[in-house]
């Protein structure tokens, strides 16, 4: 495992695990999963109700503590200083300990600046050893980084992919010395991503699967990924990236594919934040019912 240096000293793995939209039925198991294909870097959030089953895993693998990197986010409707303090305690019980390596600001939206006081307070009490945003564009990350703040963020977590690359993006977290992180590095396979003939020729001369060359390209960008899957082979497939380099030519031609646009949403358009707040509510409301049949 490669590890990038964050901004306060704190290592993390280079290659992670996310548990986005696996169900709370599911989530332990894949954990497990990943954890025996050797990942040690999950990466989970209050919006995806499974923190309880990621906790349990970790629990469970009998695996220290200390070779663990979590990660998990404040959902929206946590912000704001006292909300956003109770929400991290609560995502401490869920997990099962008593710290918390990374926590991210999910969205770029609502009282994100009382939030991240209270991440800021948490980190100097050692609960949470590193502290960031996620989906927070340029304007906003250079906001975060130089107004008002004690801590900068360690890390900005969004899309990249190889049509969605965030070259520019990078260029600003770099300035500011702000890690960057991939959420869907894959597209979900959108645009034909996983049969594209540039990645598929590429993979070709190593041996290697599209995604593969994917996690590759990211890895060689100094870029950390945290990628989902609920199959163990191909957790396997994911992993095994460390045996081979992509030339500069390669990186070129890769680079030729970015559409310098999302494949899924732009966080500046009001219609996408009325989804994420009904997303979400309907989500918590799910989770609810759950839990009220499970005490029935």
């Amino acid at each position: 495992m490669e590890y990038v240096k964050l901004n306060n000293g704190v290592e993390m793995p280079i290659l992670g695990f996310g548990v986005y939209q696996i169900p709370k039925e599911e989530t332990k198991k894949c954990v497990l999963d990943a954890i025996k294909v050797g990942y040690r870097a999950i990466d989970t959030a209050q919006s995806y109700f499974n923190e309880s089953e990621v906790g349990d895993a970790i629990v469970e693998s009998g695996i220290p503590r200390e070779e663990f990197f979590i990660t998990t986010k404040i959902w929206i409707d946590n912000y704001g200083y006292e909300k956003c303090k109770a929400s991290v305690e609560e995502s401490l019980k869920k997990l099962k300990t008593d710290y918390i390596d990374l926590v991210l600001l999910h969205q770029p939206f609502s009282d994100y600046y009382g939030a991240y006081r209270a991440l800021e307070e948490l980190y100097h009490e050692g609960k949470i050893k590193a502290i960031g945003v996620s989906n927070f564009y340029p304007d906003r990350l250079a906001d975060m980084c130089l107004f008002g703040r004690e801590v900068v963020p360690a890390v900005n977590q969004v899309e990249t992919n190889p049509m969605n690359q965030q070259i520019k993006a990078q260029e600003v977290m770099q300035k500011y010395g702000v890690a960057i992180e991939a959420w869907a590095p894959f597209g979900e396979g959108k645009n034909g991503m996983f049969t594209n003939e540039t990645l598929v020729n590429i993979g070709k001369k190593y041996g290697k699967s599209a995604a593969q060359v994917i996690l590759r390209w990211l890895i060689q960008r100094r870029v950390i990924i945290a990628q989902k899957s609920t199959h163990i082979e191909r957790m396997e497939e994911n992993f095994n990236v460390f045996d081979f380099e992509l030339s500069d030519e390669e990186m070129e031609e890769i680079k030729k594919l970015d559409s310098n646009d999302s494949l899924f949403f732009n966080h500046q358009d009001p219609v996408m934040v009325e989804w994420f707040d009904k997303m979400v509510k309907e989500r918590r409301d799910n989770d609810d019912c759950r839990k009220e049949k499970k005490n029935w």
